[in-house]
């Protein structure tokens, strides 16, 4: 595919995101601009997440922004995530997908957040936080070990933004 071709698909794609009123088209465009893991459009897609109301539109945008894994998308998806968390039912579909996304992204600043998963009673989830942990501070079994003594696992990885 030519860069012509390419961009004329990622203007196509960016366009059906925002304005089609077929929410499976925009999830699709969600997709497939996942797929082209193109990082310019890492901004729109972090506006779309702020500004999409259907739930299966939002889950492809996370997922493309963690395909591309651009840290820029690191507080947009945090931001998702305290949101499911603050719900009366928290969905655990989307919780598992806005970790995996973080995990592709590999940005410190969520670790903060994870951590909140690494004590959960849900073994899935906590085995996704430790995966998490593991991928982007490999060595973060001592750290925590070190400093748990007088620091929570919020306090000890949160970092300035």
């Amino acid at each position: 595919m030519t860069w012509h071709e390419q961009n004329f698909k990622y203007n196509a794609l960016v366009k059906k995101l925002f304005h089609d009123e077929n929410w499976q088209q925009r999830a699709e465009a969600a997709r497939e601009l996942g797929i082209m893991q193109e990082g310019r459009v890492v901004n729109l897609l972090c506006r779309a997440l702020r500004s999409e109301k259907d739930y299966l539109v939002v889950n492809k945008i996370i997922e493309a922004l963690g395909k591309i894994g651009d840290g820029r998308a690191t507080l947009r998806i945090v931001e998702k995530l305290i949101e499911e968390l603050d719900k009366p039912e928290t969905d655990k579909f989307r919780v598992i997908s806005i970790l995996e996304a973080l995990k592709e992204i590999k940005d410190k600043r969520a670790l903060v957040y994870i951590g909140l998963f690494l004590e959960s009673s849900d073994e899935t989830l906590k085995n996704l936080a430790e995966d998490i942990f593991d991928a982007i501070e490999p060595d973060w079994r001592n750290i925590v070990k070190k400093e748990r003594k007088e620091k929570s696992i919020q306090e000890i990885f949160r970092t300035k933004i």
